[in-house]
Protein backbone atom coordinates (compact mmCIF):
# COMPACT_ATOMS: atom_id res chain seq x y z
CA UNK A 1 0.00 0.00 0.00
CA UNK A 2 1.13 3.64 -0.30
CA UNK A 3 -0.10 5.12 3.30
CA UNK A 4 0.44 8.83 1.98
CA UNK A 5 -2.29 8.45 -0.72
CA UNK A 6 -4.84 5.38 0.08
CA UNK A 7 -6.98 5.05 3.07
CA UNK A 8 -6.62 1.65 5.00
CA UNK A 9 -9.93 -0.29 7.15
CA UNK A 10 -8.15 -1.50 10.39
CA UNK A 11 -9.45 -4.70 11.90
CA UNK A 12 -9.59 -4.10 15.45
CA UNK A 13 -10.74 -6.95 18.36
CA UNK A 14 -9.19 -5.34 20.89
CA UNK A 15 -6.04 -7.75 22.02
CA UNK A 16 -2.90 -6.94 21.89
CA UNK A 17 -2.03 -7.56 18.07
CA UNK A 18 -4.63 -5.22 16.68
CA UNK A 19 -3.96 -2.84 19.49
CA UNK A 20 -0.46 -2.67 17.93
CA UNK A 21 -1.71 -2.10 14.42
CA UNK A 22 -3.94 0.69 15.27
CA UNK A 23 -0.87 2.60 17.14
CA UNK A 24 1.46 1.77 14.39
CA UNK A 25 -1.00 3.27 11.87
CA UNK A 26 -1.33 6.17 14.69
CA UNK A 27 1.86 7.20 15.04
CA UNK A 28 2.70 7.17 11.53
CA UNK A 29 0.27 9.54 10.66
CA UNK A 30 -1.67 7.32 8.45
CA UNK A 31 -5.02 7.47 7.09
CA UNK A 32 -7.26 4.95 8.58
CA UNK A 33 -10.50 3.64 10.36
CA UNK A 34 -11.08 1.10 12.53
CA UNK A 35 -14.06 -1.81 12.11
CA UNK A 36 -15.17 -3.94 15.62
CA UNK A 37 -16.98 -6.96 15.36
CA UNK A 38 -19.06 -7.99 18.81
CA UNK A 39 -20.26 -11.23 18.28
CA UNK A 40 -21.36 -11.66 21.95
CA UNK A 41 -19.42 -15.07 22.69
CA UNK A 42 -18.44 -13.57 26.08
CA UNK A 43 -21.12 -11.51 27.03
CA UNK A 44 -20.70 -8.33 28.84
CA UNK A 45 -16.83 -8.57 28.03
CA UNK A 46 -17.73 -8.89 24.63
CA UNK A 47 -19.77 -5.55 25.02
CA UNK A 48 -16.38 -4.32 26.96
CA UNK A 49 -14.11 -4.90 24.04
CA UNK A 50 -16.46 -3.10 21.90
CA UNK A 51 -16.57 0.37 24.05
CA UNK A 52 -12.46 -0.45 24.40
CA UNK A 53 -12.56 -0.28 20.58
CA UNK A 54 -14.48 2.83 20.19
CA UNK A 55 -12.55 4.64 22.78
CA UNK A 56 -8.91 3.88 21.14
CA UNK A 57 -10.69 5.13 17.87
CA UNK A 58 -11.45 8.44 18.91
CA UNK A 59 -8.12 8.90 20.93
CA UNK A 60 -6.34 8.28 17.80
CA UNK A 61 -9.39 10.09 15.75
CA UNK A 62 -10.04 7.11 13.05
CA UNK A 63 -13.57 6.73 11.73
CA UNK A 64 -15.16 4.06 13.63
CA UNK A 65 -17.58 0.64 12.79
CA UNK A 66 -19.23 -1.64 14.71
CA UNK A 67 -21.69 -4.09 14.19
CA UNK A 68 -23.09 -7.14 16.61
CA UNK A 69 -23.48 -10.62 15.57
CA UNK A 70 -25.07 -13.95 16.89
CA UNK A 71 -22.06 -16.38 15.73
CA UNK A 72 -23.37 -19.05 17.28
CA UNK A 73 -27.01 -18.89 15.62
CA UNK A 74 -25.41 -18.44 12.42
CA UNK A 75 -23.50 -21.97 13.37
CA UNK A 76 -25.97 -23.84 14.05
CA UNK A 77 -27.48 -22.94 10.83
CA UNK A 78 -24.79 -23.64 8.36
CA UNK A 79 -23.14 -26.64 10.57
CA UNK A 80 -19.59 -24.78 11.29
CA UNK A 81 -17.97 -23.87 14.26
CA UNK A 82 -18.25 -20.82 16.19
CA UNK A 83 -14.38 -19.66 14.34
CA UNK A 84 -15.78 -20.25 11.02
CA UNK A 85 -18.72 -18.68 11.32
CA UNK A 86 -17.12 -15.34 12.89
CA UNK A 87 -14.92 -15.62 9.87
CA UNK A 88 -17.49 -15.88 7.38
CA UNK A 89 -19.47 -12.95 9.22
CA UNK A 90 -16.91 -10.86 9.27
CA UNK A 91 -15.16 -10.42 5.66
CA UNK A 92 -18.24 -9.69 3.94
CA UNK A 93 -18.75 -6.57 5.80
CA UNK A 94 -15.93 -5.10 6.20
CA UNK A 95 -15.73 -5.68 2.62
CA UNK A 96 -19.12 -3.69 2.83
CA UNK A 97 -17.38 -0.81 4.85
CA UNK A 98 -14.62 -0.76 2.34
CA UNK A 99 -16.89 -0.61 -0.64
CA UNK A 100 -19.46 2.10 0.82
CA UNK A 101 -16.56 4.23 2.48
CA UNK A 102 -13.67 5.02 -0.24
CA UNK A 103 -11.39 2.59 1.78
CA UNK A 104 -8.34 0.95 -0.34
CA UNK A 105 -7.56 -1.35 2.20
CA UNK A 106 -8.64 -3.69 4.24
CA UNK A 107 -5.70 -4.73 7.41
CA UNK A 108 -5.88 -7.66 10.14
CA UNK A 109 -3.19 -8.10 12.52
CA UNK A 110 -2.20 -11.67 11.34
CA UNK A 111 2.01 -12.54 12.72
CA UNK A 112 3.71 -14.80 11.89
CA UNK A 113 3.00 -17.29 14.44
CA UNK A 114 -0.54 -17.15 13.53
CA UNK A 115 0.65 -18.25 10.19
CA UNK A 116 2.58 -20.89 11.62
CA UNK A 117 0.10 -22.09 13.56
CA UNK A 118 -2.27 -22.40 10.56
CA UNK A 119 0.02 -24.44 8.50
CA UNK A 120 0.88 -26.78 11.09
CA UNK A 121 -3.67 -26.59 10.82
CA UNK A 122 -3.39 -27.61 7.48
CA UNK A 123 -0.71 -30.39 7.97
CA UNK A 124 -3.14 -32.60 10.44
CA UNK A 125 -5.54 -32.21 8.72
CA UNK A 126 -4.33 -32.61 5.18
CA UNK A 127 -2.78 -30.67 2.81
CA UNK A 128 -1.06 -30.24 -0.61
CA UNK A 129 1.85 -27.48 -1.21
CA UNK A 130 -0.76 -24.22 -1.26
CA UNK A 131 -1.30 -25.31 2.47
CA UNK A 132 2.27 -25.29 3.59
CA UNK A 133 2.95 -21.52 2.04
CA UNK A 134 1.11 -19.96 5.18
CA UNK A 135 -0.72 -17.19 5.37
CA UNK A 136 -0.44 -14.78 2.56
CA UNK A 137 0.54 -10.94 3.08
CA UNK A 138 -1.75 -9.08 0.78
CA UNK A 139 -4.59 -10.89 -1.02
CA UNK A 140 -7.24 -8.71 -3.03
CA UNK A 141 -7.93 -5.78 -1.20
CA UNK A 142 -6.38 -7.78 2.03
CA UNK A 143 -2.99 -6.73 3.66
CA UNK A 144 -1.47 -8.23 6.63
CA UNK A 145 1.01 -5.53 7.69
CA UNK A 146 2.20 -7.72 11.19
CA UNK A 147 2.73 -10.59 9.18
CA UNK A 148 6.58 -10.77 9.21
CA UNK A 149 6.67 -9.92 13.36
CA UNK A 150 6.58 -12.68 15.66
CA UNK A 151 4.10 -12.72 18.62
CA UNK A 152 7.20 -11.54 21.40
CA UNK A 153 7.87 -8.73 19.06
CA UNK A 154 4.40 -7.68 19.21
CA UNK A 155 4.22 -7.98 22.94
CA UNK A 156 7.72 -6.04 23.51
CA UNK A 157 6.70 -3.31 21.12
CA UNK A 158 3.05 -3.16 23.35
CA UNK A 159 5.17 -2.97 26.60
CA UNK A 160 7.72 -0.26 25.06
CA UNK A 161 4.50 2.17 24.18
CA UNK A 162 2.80 1.63 26.94
CA UNK A 163 -0.17 0.16 25.47
CA UNK A 164 -3.16 -1.34 27.01
CA UNK A 165 -5.76 -4.04 25.39
CA UNK A 166 -8.23 -6.59 26.45
CA UNK A 167 -7.89 -9.87 26.78
CA UNK A 168 -9.81 -13.12 25.52
CA UNK A 169 -9.80 -15.20 28.17
CA UNK A 170 -10.82 -18.22 25.56
CA UNK A 171 -7.45 -17.63 24.28
CA UNK A 172 -6.24 -19.46 27.10
CA UNK A 173 -7.70 -22.84 26.40
CA UNK A 174 -7.08 -25.73 24.94
CA UNK A 175 -10.36 -26.44 24.07
CA UNK A 176 -9.62 -25.21 20.28
CA UNK A 177 -7.39 -27.34 17.79
CA UNK A 178 -5.60 -23.87 17.07
CA UNK A 179 -4.96 -23.32 21.22
CA UNK A 180 -3.78 -26.82 21.58
CA UNK A 181 -0.96 -26.13 19.26
CA UNK A 182 -0.13 -22.67 20.21
CA UNK A 183 0.06 -23.49 23.43
CA UNK A 184 1.07 -27.18 23.12
CA UNK A 185 2.77 -27.87 19.78
CA UNK A 186 4.82 -24.90 18.91
CA UNK A 187 6.85 -24.68 22.44
CA UNK A 188 8.04 -28.01 21.98
CA UNK A 189 9.71 -26.92 18.01
CA UNK A 190 10.91 -23.64 19.93
CA UNK A 191 13.17 -25.49 22.17
CA UNK A 192 14.52 -27.01 18.92
CA UNK A 193 14.70 -24.22 17.37
CA UNK A 194 14.42 -20.45 19.06
CA UNK A 195 14.71 -18.98 16.23
CA UNK A 196 11.72 -20.63 14.80
CA UNK A 197 9.26 -17.46 13.48
CA UNK A 198 12.42 -16.39 11.18
CA UNK A 199 12.81 -19.92 9.54
CA UNK A 200 9.04 -20.70 9.15
CA UNK A 201 9.26 -17.46 7.45
CA UNK A 202 12.03 -18.02 4.91
CA UNK A 203 11.12 -21.12 4.45
CA UNK A 204 7.26 -20.30 3.83
CA UNK A 205 8.73 -17.55 1.30
CA UNK A 206 10.79 -20.49 -0.89
CA UNK A 207 7.61 -23.03 -0.55
CA UNK A 208 5.29 -19.74 -2.06
CA UNK A 209 7.65 -19.55 -4.39
CA UNK A 210 8.20 -23.14 -5.78
CA UNK A 211 3.99 -22.97 -5.75
CA UNK A 212 3.71 -20.15 -7.69
CA UNK A 213 6.41 -21.56 -10.16
CA UNK A 214 4.13 -25.09 -9.94
CA UNK A 215 1.21 -23.28 -10.36
CA UNK A 216 2.59 -21.45 -13.53
CA UNK A 217 3.44 -24.10 -15.47
CA UNK A 218 0.29 -26.51 -14.77
CA UNK A 219 -1.83 -23.85 -16.03
CA UNK A 220 0.19 -23.77 -19.26
CA UNK A 221 -0.34 -27.42 -19.09
CA UNK A 222 -4.09 -26.94 -18.31
CA UNK A 223 -4.07 -24.55 -21.44
CA UNK A 224 -2.80 -26.76 -23.61
CA UNK A 225 -4.91 -29.92 -22.76
CA UNK A 226 -7.92 -28.84 -21.05
CA UNK A 227 -10.63 -27.58 -23.49
CA UNK A 228 -13.28 -25.48 -22.22
CA UNK A 229 -16.76 -25.54 -23.74
CA UNK A 230 -19.90 -23.46 -22.70
CA UNK A 231 -21.75 -26.51 -21.43
CA UNK A 232 -18.52 -28.42 -20.31
CA UNK A 233 -14.87 -29.19 -19.79
CA UNK A 234 -12.89 -32.12 -21.89
CA UNK A 235 -9.41 -33.49 -21.23
CA UNK A 236 -8.70 -35.62 -23.82
CA UNK A 237 -7.59 -39.25 -21.84
CA UNK A 238 -4.24 -39.73 -23.95
CA UNK A 239 -2.45 -36.69 -22.94
CA UNK A 240 -3.21 -37.55 -19.43
CA UNK A 241 -1.76 -40.98 -20.48
CA UNK A 242 1.78 -39.29 -21.90
CA UNK A 243 2.60 -36.77 -18.47
CA UNK A 244 4.53 -37.07 -15.63
CA UNK A 245 2.40 -37.32 -12.02
CA UNK A 246 -1.28 -37.40 -13.96
CA UNK A 247 -3.38 -37.69 -11.47
CA UNK A 248 -1.56 -34.33 -9.68
CA UNK A 249 -2.10 -32.63 -12.44
CA UNK A 250 -5.72 -34.02 -12.73
CA UNK A 251 -6.65 -32.56 -9.37
CA UNK A 252 -5.19 -29.47 -10.45
CA UNK A 253 -8.17 -28.61 -12.94
CA UNK A 254 -10.54 -30.77 -11.12
CA UNK A 255 -10.40 -28.96 -7.83
CA UNK A 256 -11.93 -26.00 -9.40
CA UNK A 257 -14.90 -28.34 -9.70
CA UNK A 258 -15.45 -29.70 -5.91
CA UNK A 259 -13.12 -32.66 -6.56
CA UNK A 260 -10.93 -33.87 -4.06
CA UNK A 261 -7.39 -35.11 -4.80
CA UNK A 262 -8.18 -38.76 -3.60
CA UNK A 263 -11.46 -38.21 -6.56
CA UNK A 264 -8.64 -37.22 -8.48
CA UNK A 265 -6.97 -40.23 -8.37
CA UNK A 266 -9.60 -42.43 -8.65
CA UNK A 267 -10.34 -40.71 -11.52
CA UNK A 268 -6.94 -41.40 -12.66
CA UNK A 269 -6.86 -45.05 -11.81
CA UNK A 270 -10.56 -45.90 -13.40
CA UNK A 271 -9.63 -44.46 -16.80
CA UNK A 272 -9.42 -48.08 -18.38
CA UNK A 273 -12.68 -49.01 -17.42
CA UNK A 274 -15.68 -49.22 -19.42
CA UNK A 275 -16.58 -46.25 -20.59
CA UNK A 276 -20.17 -43.94 -18.89
CA UNK A 277 -18.37 -44.61 -15.05
CA UNK A 278 -19.26 -40.86 -13.02
CA UNK A 279 -18.00 -38.85 -10.26
CA UNK A 280 -19.64 -36.61 -8.11
CA UNK A 281 -18.59 -33.43 -6.39
CA UNK A 282 -20.93 -31.03 -4.67
CA UNK A 283 -21.06 -28.65 -7.37
CA UNK A 284 -20.10 -31.28 -10.91
CA UNK A 285 -20.34 -34.44 -12.38
CA UNK A 286 -17.45 -35.97 -14.09
CA UNK A 287 -17.66 -38.70 -16.84
CA UNK A 288 -15.55 -40.90 -18.56
CA UNK A 289 -16.34 -41.13 -22.02
CA UNK A 290 -14.37 -42.80 -24.60
CA UNK A 291 -11.34 -40.55 -25.60
CA UNK A 292 -12.04 -38.22 -22.53
CA UNK A 293 -13.21 -36.81 -19.33
CA UNK A 294 -16.51 -34.95 -19.63
CA UNK A 295 -17.21 -32.08 -16.50
CA UNK A 296 -20.64 -30.77 -16.40
CA UNK A 297 -21.96 -28.67 -13.50
CA UNK A 298 -24.70 -30.35 -11.71
CA UNK A 299 -28.31 -29.08 -13.21
CA UNK A 300 -30.67 -29.97 -10.01
CA UNK A 301 -33.02 -31.47 -12.61
CA UNK A 302 -35.42 -28.26 -13.01
CA UNK A 303 -35.69 -28.26 -16.86
CA UNK A 304 -39.64 -27.60 -17.86
CA UNK A 305 -41.19 -31.28 -18.98
CA UNK A 306 -42.21 -29.84 -21.93
CA UNK A 307 -42.88 -25.77 -24.01
CA UNK A 308 -45.30 -25.30 -26.31
CA UNK A 309 -44.17 -22.81 -29.44
CA UNK A 310 -46.68 -21.23 -30.39
CA UNK A 311 -47.17 -20.11 -34.45
CA UNK A 312 -45.39 -16.59 -33.42
CA UNK A 313 -42.19 -14.47 -33.83
CA UNK A 314 -40.13 -14.41 -30.52
CA UNK A 315 -38.08 -15.38 -28.19
CA UNK A 316 -38.63 -18.98 -25.57
CA UNK A 317 -36.92 -20.45 -23.03
CA UNK A 318 -36.54 -24.86 -22.37
CA UNK A 319 -33.94 -25.47 -19.30
CA UNK A 320 -30.67 -24.71 -20.50
CA UNK A 321 -32.01 -23.69 -23.81
CA UNK A 322 -33.08 -20.39 -25.93
CA UNK A 323 -35.66 -21.06 -28.79
CA UNK A 324 -36.15 -18.11 -31.54
CA UNK A 325 -38.84 -18.68 -33.71
CA UNK A 326 -38.77 -16.04 -37.07
CA UNK A 327 -41.08 -15.52 -40.32
CA UNK A 328 -38.96 -16.45 -43.42
CA UNK A 329 -41.74 -15.87 -45.41
CA UNK A 330 -40.69 -17.57 -48.95
CA UNK A 331 -37.14 -16.62 -49.04
CA UNK A 332 -35.50 -20.20 -49.37
CA UNK A 333 -32.23 -18.87 -49.22
CA UNK A 334 -32.47 -17.47 -46.06
CA UNK A 335 -31.38 -20.22 -43.96
CA UNK A 336 -30.03 -23.64 -45.56
CA UNK A 337 -31.73 -25.64 -42.96
CA UNK A 338 -28.68 -27.68 -42.48
CA UNK A 339 -27.48 -26.14 -39.37
CA UNK A 340 -27.19 -27.66 -36.11
CA UNK A 341 -28.41 -24.68 -34.61
CA UNK A 342 -30.64 -23.80 -37.08
CA UNK A 343 -33.86 -25.69 -38.73
CA UNK A 344 -35.85 -24.38 -41.83
CA UNK A 345 -39.71 -25.91 -41.79
CA UNK A 346 -42.69 -25.13 -44.49
CA UNK A 347 -45.03 -24.34 -42.25
CA UNK A 348 -47.75 -25.91 -44.38
CA UNK A 349 -46.71 -29.14 -43.15
CA UNK A 350 -46.94 -28.06 -39.66
CA UNK A 351 -49.74 -28.09 -36.63
CA UNK A 352 -49.44 -25.52 -33.81
CA UNK A 353 -48.35 -25.71 -31.42
CA UNK A 354 -45.03 -27.33 -31.61
CA UNK A 355 -43.61 -28.62 -28.84
CA UNK A 356 -40.13 -29.20 -27.49
CA UNK A 357 -39.29 -31.92 -24.83
CA UNK A 358 -36.60 -34.11 -23.60
CA UNK A 359 -35.87 -37.37 -25.91
CA UNK A 360 -37.01 -40.38 -24.25
CA UNK A 361 -37.16 -43.96 -24.47
CA UNK A 362 -38.93 -45.14 -27.56
CA UNK A 363 -38.63 -42.26 -30.04
CA UNK A 364 -38.38 -43.11 -33.07
CA UNK A 365 -38.18 -40.83 -36.68
CA UNK A 366 -37.22 -40.69 -39.97
CA UNK A 367 -33.48 -38.82 -40.33
CA UNK A 368 -32.84 -36.96 -43.11
CA UNK A 369 -30.41 -39.00 -45.49
CA UNK A 370 -32.19 -42.33 -44.84
CA UNK A 371 -35.26 -42.38 -47.71
CA UNK A 372 -37.96 -42.64 -45.08
CA UNK A 373 -36.71 -45.18 -42.96
CA UNK A 374 -37.23 -45.12 -39.62
CA UNK A 375 -35.03 -44.97 -36.63
CA UNK A 376 -35.08 -45.36 -32.66
CA UNK A 377 -33.72 -42.41 -30.99
CA UNK A 378 -31.41 -44.60 -28.42
CA UNK A 379 -30.00 -46.18 -31.42
CA UNK A 380 -28.81 -43.13 -33.21
CA UNK A 381 -26.65 -42.13 -30.37
CA UNK A 382 -25.30 -44.86 -29.97
CA UNK A 383 -24.50 -45.05 -33.73
CA UNK A 384 -23.05 -41.34 -33.11
CA UNK A 385 -21.40 -42.36 -30.34
CA UNK A 386 -23.02 -39.92 -27.81
CA UNK A 387 -22.15 -39.54 -24.44
CA UNK A 388 -24.05 -40.12 -20.98
CA UNK A 389 -24.40 -36.47 -20.95
CA UNK A 390 -25.09 -35.92 -24.21
CA UNK A 391 -27.75 -38.22 -24.25
CA UNK A 392 -28.97 -36.63 -21.14
CA UNK A 393 -29.21 -33.21 -22.93
CA UNK A 394 -30.59 -34.08 -25.85
CA UNK A 395 -34.56 -32.83 -27.21
CA UNK A 396 -36.18 -33.25 -29.41
CA UNK A 397 -38.70 -30.35 -31.74
CA UNK A 398 -42.73 -31.87 -31.70
CA UNK A 399 -45.39 -31.42 -34.84
CA UNK A 400 -48.29 -30.67 -32.93
CA UNK A 401 -49.26 -33.96 -34.38
CA UNK A 402 -46.52 -35.70 -31.95
CA UNK A 403 -44.35 -36.83 -34.60
CA UNK A 404 -40.68 -35.69 -34.27
CA UNK A 405 -39.39 -32.85 -36.42
CA UNK A 406 -35.79 -32.77 -35.31
CA UNK A 407 -33.62 -34.28 -32.83
CA UNK A 408 -32.29 -30.61 -31.70
CA UNK A 409 -28.69 -30.02 -33.06
CA UNK A 410 -28.54 -33.39 -34.06
CA UNK A 411 -30.55 -34.35 -37.13
CA UNK A 412 -33.89 -33.63 -38.72
CA UNK A 413 -36.88 -35.49 -40.13
CA UNK A 414 -36.97 -36.66 -43.63
CA UNK A 415 -40.57 -35.71 -44.04
CA UNK A 416 -40.11 -32.34 -42.63
CA UNK A 417 -37.48 -31.37 -45.60
CA UNK A 418 -38.38 -27.99 -47.11
CA UNK A 419 -38.89 -28.70 -50.85
CA UNK A 420 -38.26 -26.57 -53.82
CA UNK A 421 -42.67 -26.01 -53.70
CA UNK A 422 -42.78 -24.95 -50.13
CA UNK A 423 -44.67 -22.00 -49.52
CA UNK A 424 -44.22 -19.89 -46.35
CA UNK A 425 -41.09 -20.65 -44.03
CA UNK A 426 -40.13 -20.25 -40.27
CA UNK A 427 -36.60 -20.74 -39.05
CA UNK A 428 -36.29 -22.15 -35.71
CA UNK A 429 -32.69 -21.44 -33.73
CA UNK A 430 -31.41 -22.78 -30.70
CA UNK A 431 -28.58 -21.66 -28.09
CA UNK A 432 -27.43 -22.01 -25.05
CA UNK A 433 -27.92 -20.02 -21.97
CA UNK A 434 -25.02 -18.46 -20.86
Amino acid sequence: MAPEREICLLTVSGGVDSVVLAHLFHIMGWRAGIAHCNFGLRGEESDGDEKFVKDLAARYGFDFYSKSFDAKYFAKQHSVSTQMAARELRYPWFEEIRNANGYHWIATAHHANDSLETVLLNLVRGTGLPGMTGILGKYNFLIRPLLLASKEEILAYAAEHGLEWREDRSNDTDDYKRNLIRHKVIPVFQQLNPSLEATFNATSERLRSGNNLLNEFLEQWRAATVITNQDDIRINKQLLYSCNEPAYRLWHVLQGYGFSYQQAKQVFASLDAISGKIFFSNSHILLIDRLELVIRARSGGQTDDELAIPYSEGEFSFGDLTINLVNRGKDHNSQTGNEKSVILLDVAKLEFPLKIRRWKQGDIFAPIGMKGKRKKLSDLFIDLKMNRFEKERASVLLNGNGEIIWVIGVRSDERYRVGDLAGQLISISISNKI
